[in-house]
């Protein structure tokens, strides 16, 4: 009977341990920028865009190194969303597309400066233009 709750218990304080390492593989982390609001080329009118960016990390490694480089990250956003016009903007296709190109400049920037892409996915959790 002693033997059966020596066992009993060590499946508590071991299960635990197990349980530690899947979750380290299983780390989602978001990192949300601060707006963006830039002009864009709207033909004959002057344009605004405003954005909200939440970048996705899949390692607390990753969420530290984008912190580090948000600068540059805000730096090539913001350039990269200044040179749209109406037509890359409209929609909710093209602004699919602008976040799949906001993700790949992110991770241009982070494999340049870390060697490794670092963000997992982009999300525009507010996107208006006017």
């Amino acid at each position: 009977m002693t033997w059966l709750r020596v066992w009993i218990l060590s499946l508590f304080i071991i299960s635990p341990a197990w349980g530690a390492e899947e979750g380290a593989e299983d780390y989602v982390g978001y990192i949300e920028l601060k707006p963006f609001v830039t002009n864009f080329d709207g033909g004959d009118k002057l344009r605004f865009l405003k954005a909200e960016v939440t970048i996705q990390v899949d390692a607390s490694e990753a969420h530290h190194h984008i912190n580090a480089h948000s600068s540059q990250i805000r730096n090539d956003l913001l350039f990269l969303f200044a040179e749209q016009t109406e037509v890359d903007v409209k929609g909710v296709a093209a602004q699919q597309t602008l976040a799949g190109k906001a993700l790949e400049v992110v991770q241009k920037a982070m494999i340049a400066e870390t060697g490794k892409p670092q963000a997992a996915d982009l999300f525009f959790t507010s996107f208006v233009i006017q």
